[in-house]
């Protein structure tokens, strides 16, 4: 029972944590005149994605490098099946031209370069298969083009939405820093630990619990994020938001927890890099087809589908 407590606060402290860092945050580059636009694709990315950063940073000090792997694979598939499924239902979802050329094949170059680079054994023929610090620093190297991307597209007014900062005082945005700062570090120990204890108490995979509960619950601040911006309509939040966040997991989530560890690779994980790369296909594809650089509820319901199969074979099948 405690296991289950631990788990299910520690969410709870990840979630209101992120979110509080990202209203001190804005509040504070507010203060010191940096660009709303700037603000909404660092800061507000940066802490939809904190969840997950915290999580494995603490799995992979702690030893637990599965539940590290697992989580960003997992949150990455639940982004694009569940998240992006579920806000196309609510509403059709119309991307913007860089979202379709750039920002979604980028999503798909960060699973593929994952793909290769933790397949040691498979492509080089080692005894073993680590996503080592090298890695992690072409990870590191790959963000700096991204965020080299992002800066310069905030010119294109055009491809980019403007963002809502509280306006809150000095004092107060710096106390919301530090509480979240705080909550996120307590809620992301507490999940760590209430997932080792939930595979052993269940003779299940730390892997199979990182791809499942962890994941769906550190992705969570995107599935609200994208479901409230479909339905106001913003649907280039809606999207952007989860294409971002993907390319931020890998890119950034896992070269900081392979810096700080390298992460020993099971080979029984190509299965969902596999499920990754695929499910960036899809997104690709479903721009394409129909009404051009529109996902369309009925593409949103195939996303969801796809979730719920997904699921049924990790439980049943790799499970």
């Amino acid at each position: 029972m405690i296991t289950y407590v631990l788990l299910v606060v520690g969410l709870f402290f990840l979630l209101k944590g992120g979110d509080l860092l990202v209203d001190g945050a804005s509040a504070l580059a507010k203060k010191f005149k940096i660009s709303p636009i700037v603000i909404g694709l660092t800061v507000v990315a940066f802490g939809t994605s904190a969840p997950e950063l915290i999580v494995n940073v603490l799995a992979a000090t702690s030893g637990n490098t599965e539940i590290a792997i697992g989580n960003v694979l997992g949150s990455n598939i639940a982004n694009i099946f569940l998240v992006l499924g579920i806000a196309a239902l609510i509403h059709p979802i119309a991307a913007k031209r860089n979202t379709v050329l750039k920002e979604i094949p980028l999503s798909l170059l960060a699973a593929l370069f994952l793909g290769f680079a933790a397949n040691d054994a498979l492509f080089d023929g080692e005894l073993v298969s680590v996503f080592s610090r090298i890695d992690g620093l072409v990870c590191f190297l790959f963000m700096s083009i991204f965020m080299y991307y992002v800066f310069s597209i905030t010119e294109s007014a055009e491809d980019i939405l403007e963002t809502d900062i509280p306006e809150i005082s000095t004092l107060r945005a710096a106390v919301y820093v530090a509480i979240g700062l705080v909550a996120l570090f307590a809620g992301g120990k507490w999940v760590v630990e209430g997932a080792v204890k939930m595979a052993e108490a269940f003779g299940v995979s730390q892997s199979l619990i990182g791809l499942t509960i962890v994941a769906v619950g550190t992705s969570l601040p995107e599935l609200i994020t994208s479901a409230v911006a479909a339905y106001k309509r913003q649907a280039d939040i809606a999207i952007g938001n989860v294409v971002g966040s993907n390319i931020f997991n890998v890119f950034f989530v896992l070269g900081t927890s392979s810096i700080i560890r390298p992460l020993p690779f099971n080979p029984n994980a190509n299965g969902d890099i596999i499920v990754v790369i695929l499910a960036s296909l899809l997104l690709f594809l479903f721009m394409q087809v129909g009404r051009r650089a529109l996902l369309e509820r009925w593409q949103g319901g195939m996303l969801l589908s796809c979730y719920i199969i997904y699921l049924v074979y990790l439980v049943f099948v790799k499970g």
